[in-house]
């Protein structure tokens, strides 16, 4: 699963991404520095590793990891081909959730003047010029599904009548203005209809507030307008410097404490930020830990035991007879796998066992 990263040119979204994956050099101060897309794998910073390696000694801690996507910068007027309109558009639609960055910082560091495609800085104007585009693209997609939908329909096609009830509701939501992901479908049949239509409006999102680095924790009126509009669609904004970030990322972890103490951050932006994309996908991690290493494994929410044992290999999951599992909180408990066998907390679980969040987990399979 993919989070894709958004946002009007010139906001820092590249920055952000080159810090997020140590990819090097910043991209250049004009619009379109990303035309393709560039990808990379982030880790997710999680302190229950660092938990259970004080209890189980090991070789080596492997993190989850987060896949991201670096999108070309978007203009108004992408839905009719302006920019790079189009490819932002199928490379946005390819992604699970979108991660908008949005600019809260008048010039950069140092006084340079970075223009903003729109003249001036207004991040709520900003992520209404997105939200409209892709609701103009997501009426597109609509209006071309609905004729070779009701064809299938007079065939008796039960899929593709909800197909056709699923745009019948979502055409007068859109053309109101608001996204897809505002509408709750009537049935399940219309679910597996919206789900089937593939809407940009349907991904989940979070926004990235590129603050300035007097404001590193977003308190100023700029970050403070994305945050209470994220509260008030139920979804998610981080505050992030590029210019921080970008700097702590080349940092050894001595030097980075030091800078971020100077700061008065806790920890990198870009932490949360990884953390919250994770979430955004619907995903947990579940733990294996031995001599050789602790690792953290990705799964997404409502996993069974069977499916979570095939990530790490698929005879794990043909081959599924049960799993001893306890959490990590049971750990710090009583300090050994031995003692938490003896206390009776060592779980045995079946076929449909749903993982829990921060289980660590022993398969058993035969193949």
């Amino acid at each position: 699963m993919e989070a894709g990263i958004v946002g009007l040119p010139n906001v820092g979204k590249s920055t952000l991404f080159n810090a997020l994956t140590s990819a090097g050099a910043l991209s250049a101060n004009y619009p379109f520095a990303t035309i393709e897309p560039n990808v990379g794998v982030v880790p997710v910073p999680d302190p229950r590793l660092a938990t259970i390696n004080e209890f189980i000694t090991t070789e080596k801690v492997i993190p989850a990891s987060l896949r991201l996507v670096d999108i070309a910068g978007l203009v108004r007027g992408a839905s009719q081909g302006e920019g790079l309109g189009n490819k932002f558009l199928s490379h946005v639609r390819e992604v699970d959730a979108i991660v908008q960055v949005v600019r809260c910082f008048e010039n950069a560091p140092g006084g340079e003047d970075i223009t903003h495609v729109e003249g001036s800085i207004d991040p709520i104007r900003d992520i209404r010029t997105i939200e409209a585009e892709l609701i103009l693209s997501d009426l597109q997609t609509l209006e071309s599904a609905l004729p070779k939908a009701q064809r299938a329909m007079r065939g008796k096609d039960p899929e593709a009548a909800a197909r056709v009830a699923a745009i019948t509701a979502l055409t007068p939501i859109l053309e109101d203005g608001r996204v897809a992901r505002t509408y709750t479908p009537a049935n399940k049949d219309e679910a597996m209809g919206m789900r089937s239509l593939g809407l940009i409006t349907t991904k989940p999102v979070l926004y990235a507030a590129n603050v300035d680095e007097t404001d590193p924790n977003g308190q100023g009126p700029l970050a403070s307008k994305v945050r209470e509009h994220a509260e008030r669609e139920g979804s998610r904004m981080i505050p992030v410097c590029a210019k921080i970030e970008s700097e702590l990322s080349e940092l050894d972890e001595d030097d980075k404490r030091e800078m971020l103490a100077d700061m008065g951050m806790d920890e990198p932006a870009l932490n949360k930020l990884a953390r919250s994309a994770y979430e955004l996908l619907g995903l947990q991690s579940y733990y294996t830990a031995g001599p050789k290493e602790i690792r953290a494994w990705t799964i997404p929410k409502g996993t069974r035991g069977p499916q979570a044992a095939g990530v790490i290999h698929t005879d794990f999951e043909r081959g599924f007879i049960r799993v001893e599992v306890y959490g990590v909180d049971d750990l710090v408990e009583f300090k050994s796998e031995k003692a938490i066998k003896e206390a009776g907390r060592m779980r045995v679980e079946g076929k449909e066992y749903v993982m829990r969040d921060a289980d660590v987990c022993h398969f058993l399979f035969n193949v």
